[in-house]
């Protein structure tokens, strides 16, 4: 039961937390940092570094190396001179020695590589790209797409067909999704789902690691500084456990409530129009969902690193006994990335179930996939059921650890102390 000891200790908490410089300071600081990286990888995605290449491109015949002349012209890479492509014809059985006249060139810089479009390309679409870096991801982006149209118009150049035929026959498939649901209407769904669920990952595995490393490192400071003794004069162990961990809680609370303002205002006001490929289409409901799944995962990962800072004497020591809690939170983010691709994995799936990743997985399946109330009701009492068995646990370890000095535990001592 709350008492007016846990309730001072919480306000105490509160007063440290919720006012400290590095509370405002990250509040602030975590937005832009994800703005600040997503623009970083936007623009280092943008950036190829392949301004000054060059290619010798060869063919075996005449007439297709005048295709491939004509038709890579056209191109923005070529024409801004990002590219110089050089173009020949010689035959297979000539193709060596063409290599080893190209060598020196390719070696230093010169040339980044030859590409070999040989005749049989019109029947398998193998083309041979030799380089000292011949496994060069730009030179595929940008020259693939448009040596198969070459090929594609080399190969029905002879079939008697019509432009619109050709133009056809270049087009790739592209898929709508459209969201069954127990709406009416089929609505298409673009890619700002997806996109939230990175982002809903992305806060709980930061603020939860932030969060827990940051009591880490106060259960250890009050420890070594004596300050526990005093507390713990005018409080039980146990009161002193729960009063610093609803404080903590509470305080990574309120920071994901501001965190979580733009989209809380993208779903209730029309202030924010996005593009149709990437609106996002989520409730209230699943806000709410986030914020109690949130707010379980912080009272679970408090426990832990509050009991784990009660262990030990120096955060060196620490560190290493805190590794398994950072890995109960880095699989499921790892997970999470597979839910994305396909919220319907079995392992996905089964993962919604599992104590500690559930905390994860689930809030990123429901963002992308409508799932029936029973589903979420039953991962969050597996989170309940989770937390009621680590805080009695936690409080053992807590209440002798936090008094205990000199070498670090072993296994075997902590185990005593849970049978005490």
């Amino acid at each position: 039961m709350i008492n007016n000891r846990i309730i001072a200790i919480i306000k105490r908490e509160l007063r440290e937390k919720l006012m400290s410089k590095s509370f405002i300071f990250m509040t602030l600081l975590v937005p832009l940092f994800m703005l600040l990286m997503i623009g970083l990888q936007m623009l280092f995605a943008l950036y190829q570094g392949d301004k000054g290449t060059r290619i010798e491109l060869i063919t075996e015949s005449e007439s297709l190396t005048e295709s491939c002349k004509k038709y890579l012209a056209k191109q923005d890479f070529i024409k801004d001179e990002t590219y110089a492509i050089l173009y020949d014809t010689v035959p297979r059985k000539s193709l060596k020695s063409r290599i080893e006249d190209r060598k020196k060139e390719i070696l230093s810089g010169k040339l980044t590589g030859v590409v070999f479009v040989p005749s049989t390309a019109l029947k398998d679409k193998q083309i041979e790209f030799y380089s000292k870096t011949p496994t060069n991801l730009t030179v595929f982006e940008k020259l693939d797409n448009n040596l198969n149209e070459v090929l594609i118009d080399q190969y029905f150049s002879e079939k008697e067909l019509t432009d619109e035929e050709l133009k056809f026959a270049r087009m790739s498939v592209r898929f709508s999704g459209y969201k069954v649901s127990e709406k009416d209407e089929l609505e298409e769904e673009g890619y700002g789902n997806t996109a939230l669920a990175f982002l809903f990952a992305l806060l709980i595995y930061f603020s939860v690691i932030f969060s827990a490393g940051q009591t880490l490192n106060s259960v250890l400071e009050e420890k070594n500084s004596k300050v526990v003794e005093v507390l713990l004069s005018s409080a039980t162990s146990r009161e002193f456990m729960t009063g610093k961990i609803v404080g903590c809680t509470i305080t990574m609370f309120v920071q994901m409530v501001i965190w979580l303002l733009p989209i809380i205002i993208l779903v209730t006001t029309s202030w924010i129009t996005l593009p149709e490929s990437f609106t996002i289409d989520i409730s209230y409901g699943h806000l709410v969902f986030f914020l109690f799944n949130f707010l379980l995962a912080s009272f679970i990962y408090q426990g832990l690193s509050a009991t784990v800072g009660s262990m030990f004497n120096n955060p060196q020591e620490a560190q290493s006994g805190f590794f398994p809690v950072i890995i109960l939170i880095l699989i499921p983010f790892l997970l999470s990335f597979t839910i994305m691709r396909n919220p319907n994995n079995p392992l996905a799936m089964a993962a919604s179930y599992v104590p500690f990743a559930t905390l994860i997985v689930m809030p990123v399946r429901f963002t992308i996939v409508d799932l029936p109330v029973w589903k979420l009701i039953l991962s969050q009492l597996i989170n309940i059921a989770t937390l009621m068995l680590i805080f009695p646990i936690s409080g053992k370890v807590f209440r002798i650890g936090m008094l205990r000095t000199g070498t670090k535990p072993s296994l075997r001592e902590v185990l005593r102390w849970l049978k005490s």
